[in-house]
């Protein structure tokens, strides 16, 4: 289970570069309705309607077939981007709540910079270098449910030191 920090369009980009095993990511459902993104999204991820129970319930099913194919499963676990302004929001449970049920391990990302090249704000932003840190797994085959709160506070702790160290 790849996770790491949102910040731009650009994280997308970067975590294709950045991994070396194929993986699908799982996303909301109404970005399908971006033109031209949305005709490619729909195609290379697994779509959820967080306001569907069901929907959520099925992401389970089709990320079992994805994991059984071999891939790996990519969340963003702050659920979008956050405003400019926040470092890193709240991680929603998921990601760490399907790794556990899964028995995967979660491996951190954290995007340094793709905040500074390209944000969601028009006309800011600017070149230069992209980074980003892979950090050490978490297992996960020990751990039951009721430990996803402790592993999701654990994770972004990590991703959260990444890029407070780096803005100093």
């Amino acid at each position: 289970m790849l996770v790491a920090n949102h910040t731009s369009m650009l994280d997308i980009m970067l975590m294709l570069y950045a991994s070396r095993n194929p993986f699908v990511f799982v996303g909301k459902k109404e970005l399908v309705k971006i033109p031209l993104f949305g005709f490619f999204y729909k195609r290379v991820c697994i779509l959820v309607d967080r306001e569907d129970s069901k929907s959520r319930t099925g992401v389970y099913r089709r990320a079992q077939r994805r994991l059984n194919q071999g891939l790996s499963i990519c969340i963003f676990p702050e659920g979008g981007v956050p405003e400019e302004n926040i470092i890193l929001d709240e991680f929603k449970d998921g990601a760490f709540k399907m790794a556990i049920a899964h028995d995967i391990p979660i491996i951190p990302m954290t995007f340094l910079d793709n905040k500074k090249r390209f944000p969601f704000t028009f006309f800011s932003g600017g070149p230069g270098v992209t980074r980003v840190t892979v950090h050490c797994f978490f297992e996960t085959g020990l751990l039951a449910e009721e430990d996803k709160s402790m592993l999701r506070e654990e994770v972004r702790a990590v991703i959260l030191a990444a890029l407070t160290k780096t803005k100093n």
